[in-house]
């Protein structure tokens, strides 16, 4: 009989749980994040809330109500509560409000783009949020952000980003290493709470997404990938290539910064975020749409559909019970969800 995964998440941490274009004003938006039924919106000056989608009275979704200004309306019984979620108005009786008459509020951060959200009943740590700054320095259309939901756990996400070996394999012409990847085993950076992984090789041509920017295209150019996983899902990628001697880095090579962060939705499905900012043509509109899109498109034809055909075979199996081979490309992502499960057994 299959050992069946516990169903914990790393509750002392930050979560994505929105763009910061999702919310708009208007409209009430409702997600499901780590099990929990979450209602949120934006106040008319601009403020992000969030809260329980859940009425203390009947148990109604708070997102089947309706907004009135800054507050929120059960469509059941008409009790209207606040950003803070007290309740403001009791139209029944004698209209006094009860003193359980509270809904549970989350705190909220926006950086990067993106609406963070601390659920844990811990209190809220703000110098746990990683620092992915330069997805929002520079010009604005050289960032782009997309969405996809999938039916897979958030550690298969995690691992297909951790081990690239994968894109040769799985991907098509625009980002083949042309076999050069599958055979190097990265090197690792660890510490407490991180762990990173470096490929370095050779190519020719460039990577495709890159060459037509490098001085001689169809020449020979060095590559790196620089890869830093932080708790509980944020992956930081980034990738670039040159033809002259200087280092391997982004201020050297024509490359990308990226973001690959996943929120747990439940223990087998996952909201999946991502962003990257490019070093070059950093003014056009027009080809940041393209390059978004089409990497949206990588990832939901090619990369979900495989996780969740892996989630469907493990069929709720937790991953080490399974006895996986491991391979020299596992390196990266075994680390990851064996440092993430002591993050979480060390919370108690």
């Amino acid at each position: 009989m299959l050992q069946k995964s516990p169903g914990i998440f790393l509750e002392n941490a930050w979560y994505v749980a929105a763009l910061s274009t999702d919310l708009n004003g208007t409209d009430l938006l409702a997600r499901t994040l780590l099990n929990r039924n979450v209602l949120m919106y934006r106040t008319e000056n601009g403020e992000a809330v969030a809260m329980q989608d859940r009425c203390p009275h009947r148990f109604v979704p708070l997102h089947l109500g309706k907004r009135d200004g800054d507050e929120v309306v059960c469509p059941y019984h008409g009790l209207r509560f606040n950003g803070s979620g007290a309740c403001t108005h009791n139209p029944h009786g004698n209209k006094l409000i009860p003193k359980a008459a509270k809904v549970r509020t989350y705190p909220l951060l926006e950086r990067y783009g993106f609406v963070w959200i601390w659920l844990s009943d811990a209190e809220a740590d703000e110098s746990l949020l990683p620092d992915y700054s330069p997805l929002v320095t520079g010009h604005e259309n050289a960032v782009g952000y997309t969405y996809m939901h999938t039916a897979a756990n958030y550690e298969l996400i995690v691992d297909n980003v951790m081990d690239l070996s994968h894109i040769d394999h799985l991907h098509g012409e625009i980002i083949t290493t042309r076999g050069k990847l599958s055979p190097i085993t990265p090197a690792l950076r660890e510490s407490d709470t991180t762990l990173s992984a470096r490929w370095e090789w050779e190519q020719t041509p460039a990577l495709l997404i890159f060459n037509q920017f490098l001085p001689k295209p169809e020449d020979e150019a060095r590559h790196f990938f620089d890869i830093t996983w932080a708790p509980p899902a944020n992956i930081q990628l980034s990738v670039g290539a040159t033809q002259n001697n200087g280092a391997l880095d982004l201020a050297n090579c024509i490359g990308q910064y990226d973001l690959h962060t996943v929120t747990p939705e439940t223990e087998t499905t996952t909201h999946y975020w991502f962003a990257t900012r490019r070093n070059h043509l950093v003014e056009d509109e027009a080809f940041n749409k393209i390059k978004i899109e089409a990497m949206h498109g990588a990832f939901a034809n090619e990369d979900l559909p495989l996780l969740e055909a892996v989630e469907k075979e493990m069929d709720g199996g937790e991953f080490f019970s399974l006895s996986p081979v491991l391979m020299s490309n596992d390196i990266a992502p075994v680390k990851v969800r064996r440092l993430l499960r002591q993050l979480i057994e060390q919370q108690g």
